[in-house]
């Protein structure tokens, strides 16, 4: 597997691998690679000749007194996993390569960015979408894939290559969970004991309203009281929201009248801040798991 650091290089083995016919498929990450991101890495072998992990920790995309300084990262066990799952190259830029000094221009998509975890986060997503697009530019990739966990990210990018005609397939991939159900997360590792116990609730509380939209209930708001009094119960520092999204505009809801709603959430236990979702098929019977 190659390691590449600067963006003129990426850009040169990008154009070698196109000229020679091959399809380049990207996963752009922040590094701290696991098992989630071993199966994009999967997936893109698939469907690639040439697979490109990006690790990146992209500052654009945190806020004030988020944890950009104590965000983990583990170069040497990156290049590990992705080189196993079957990624072809590493490339891993300095802060400097792809914000040089003078940087002034960013990308951001409306309406979409400002909802969810755009009212919590008001910046993540222009710096999201500012680092892809420039990772779309230096990898030129034929697709790109990114994880399901991710939800409103992924309408957000997918949202950004159709309004500025990148010509790139974006793809997403199902969200990977532990054995118990916790969404793997490069930010599970600042969890205690006890609040790993906990976070598990997200998860058995999506999958109640799944199985309450199984059987027939279609009040959102009730369901929402539902799944906010379990992760109540289960200690949690806040509960940041728990929305229902119709997947096809992203937009939130107050019915279930579509043949698909998304739940989504973000609870924070002590200082690590969560999000999952689970999209439902409406009208499915759902047997108790």
């Amino acid at each position: 597997m190659q390691e590449i650091r600067t963006t003129r290089e990426m850009q040169l083995a990008s154009e070698v691998a196109r000229m020679g016919g091959k399809k380049i498929c990207v996963i752009p990450t922040m590094g701290f690679l696991h098992t989630g991101h071993a199966s994009l890495i999967e997936h893109a072998r698939t469907i690639g000749d040439m697979v490109v992990t990006t690790i990146f920790v992209n500052p654009a995309q945190f806020g004030v007194n988020e944890d950009f300084e104590r965000y983990p990262r583990d170069l040497q066990q990156d290049e590990k996993i992705a080189a196993a799952a079957g990624s072809d190259v590493i490339f891993c830029p300095e802060t400097a390569e792809m914000y040089p000094e003078g940087f002034k221009t960013f990308v951001e998509t409306e309406r979409v960015s400002k909802i969810l975890e755009g009212r919590f986060r008001p910046t993540h997503f222009r710096g999201v979408t500012t680092v892809v697009a420039k990772l779309f530019n230096i990898v030129k990739p034929n697709a790109a894939i990114f994880g399901q966990k991710d939800a409103q990210q992924a309408f957000i990018l997918k949202q950004m290559a159709r309004d500025l005609n990148f010509d790139i397939e974006i793809l997403t991939s199902p969200i990977v969970r532990e054995p118990d159900g916790l969404a793997m997360s490069s930010r599970n590792v600042y969890l205690s004991s006890d609040e790993r116990r906990n976070a598990t609730v997200l998860y058995r509380s999506l999958k109640h309203a799944e199985r309450r939209i199984g059987a027939g209930e279609r009040s959102v708001q009730r369901l929402i009281t539902e799944m906010r009094s379990m992760i109540q119960d289960a200690n949690p520092t806040e509960i940041d929201y728990v929305s229902f999204v119709r997947p096809d505009m992203f937009e939130e809801t107050d019915s279930i009248t579509f043949s698909s709603i998304l739940i989504a959430l973000a609870v924070r236990f002590g200082k690590t801040r969560l999000i999952d979702n689970n999209i439902v098929q409406v009208g499915v019977q759902v047997t108790k798991s």
